[in-house]
């Protein structure tokens, strides 16, 4: 599916910035923070970046990441995912070179909550050293 067909999937429209946005995403094989994203596409507008990040997460075709080095990560959801807690997943986090890894094959395990407690969001950070680090 082209980058135009998946905004459209998720009702976002499909402007040149948030095409751009989207193919660094779909070629970057890690997360990326908004500071990696603006190195990336120079000749953007930062709060556009911004912006276009943000409207993603809410659309659900990006997740955000806490992996403990004091800046959010971006990564791509999974096609089918609603970024509900069942559909979250593990992340690694480099401790040689910084970088954020999805690990989408494993989920984060159900936690059984006392009653009136609602779980929105869950963060599993493993952290070592990648196998390009090693």
């Amino acid at each position: 599916m082209n980058e135009e067909n998946i905004l459209k999937d998720r009702k976002i429209k499909p402007t040149a910035v948030r095409l751009l946005v989207l193919r660094e995403l779909m070629e970057i094989d890690k997360a990326v923070s908004l500071k990696d994203l603006e190195q990336l596409l120079a000749h953007s507008d930062k709060s556009t970046i911004f912006r276009t990040l943000k409207t993603f997460e809410q659309q659900k075709l990006i997740h955000s990441i806490a992996d403990g080095s004091g800046v959010t990560k971006y990564a791509l959801c999974l096609e089918s995912c609603e970024c509900a807690p069942q559909d979250q997943h593990f992340h690694f986090h480099c401790i040689s070179c910084e970088a954020t890894f999805c690990l989408p094959k494993q989920s984060i395990p159900l936690v059984q909550l006392p009653p009136s407690f609602t779980i929105t969001q869950a963060n599993l950070v493993l952290k070592g050293v990648c196998a390009n680090c090693n």
